[in-house]
């Protein structure tokens, strides 16, 4: 199935299987590629997103990730690539079976701009481009060897690194001194977006964040998504105004106090501090979710 009809004005096109076509037909992953590889208007494109290539719950991408690199030249001109683009109707966040892009980075010297929804077997290799400018994850647990790979990356032109950290019953193993490593090692000369988000310890991370070598250099600042609460909050009010290069900050889906957000908002930035929840107390604890896991 091939949405976005009317997507060439923007050079963008959506490729995905439904459930009947999956069931009834068998589509899989290989026939998605070979049906992106027949379309006419692929030459033309610079945005390919994929969204189920059938049964993501039981059968992983790799073949379509294959498909592409064996196909390198006919998918030369793709700047823009997002795999995995599914709501939770198709397939649970954390039901996504990915694969191994680890051939990918050579494969697209051309591709600035990489989006990945699913962690489930997600396999980054060793990581080497050129030209890629933006790095996400989307998912309800990042695994270490997933970090890992990311924070050995050679990516000089990298100017968003956005990363869903998630919960430890979906996939995240590590902890706060994880995504402190993470920071210390990599090595992104012209990242200017940073996102830690999504995550169930976002207090402490807000503090790891805080205390990187990258909040000197970086203009936005996204720390949604997860369990902020004022603990976090008193913390980018004390540091941010150090960082004056910080002009915008993300921190939509948290727990902090009304008078939070409002001193927040005060600070002479772009703050989104929307989808404000409140925590539950059950059996004398406190429980606070992020906003993906599951």
């Amino acid at each position: 199935m091939v949405e976005n009809m009317d997507a060439m004005a923007d050079n963008t096109k959506t490729y995905a299987h439904d459930y009947d076509q999956y069931e009834d037909e068998g589509k899989s992953a290989a026939a998605l590629v070979e049906e992106i590889l027949e379309d006419p208007d692929l030459p033309g494109l610079k945005e390919i997103i994929i969204g189920n290539w059938g049964g993501a719950w039981e059968e992983d991408c790799q073949a379509l990730l294959d498909g592409i690199v064996e196909n390198a030249d006919r998918f030369a001109n793709v700047e823009r690539l997002f795999v995995g683009d599914m709501d939770y109707e198709e397939c649970e966040v954390s039901w996504i079976m990915q694969g191994d892009y680890s051939r990918l980075w050579a494969a697209l010297p051309g591709l600035k701009a990489l989006t990945i929804k699913g962690s489930m077997d997600l396999e980054l290799g060793e990581i080497v481009h050129e030209g890629l400018e933006s790095l996400t994850i989307i998912c309800g647990g990042l695994p270490s060897d997933v970090i890992e790979s990311i924070q050995n990356a050679r990516l000089p032109k990298l100017k968003k690194l956005l990363l869903y950290i998630g919960v430890d019953n979906y996939g995240f193993d590590g902890d706060a001194d994880t995504i402190r490593e993470l920071l210390d090692k990599a090595d992104f000369p012209e990242l200017t977006y940073l996102g830690i988000a999504d995550s169930e310890i976002q207090d402490e991370l807000t503090e790891v964040v805080l205390a990187s070598k990258f909040m000197g250099q970086i203009t936005s600042l996204d720390l949604s998504c997860g369990t902020l609460s004022d603990k976090g909050g008193k913390l980018l009010l004390e540091k941010l105004p150090a960082f004056p290069n910080v002009k915008k900050l993300d921190v939509h889906h948290n727990y902090l106090s009304v008078g939070m957000i409002e001193d927040l908002e005060g600070l002479s930035i772009e703050v989104d501090a929307s989808e404000r929840e409140e925590a539950t107390e059950y059996h004398g604890e406190i429980w606070m979710n992020a906003m993906l896991t599951e």
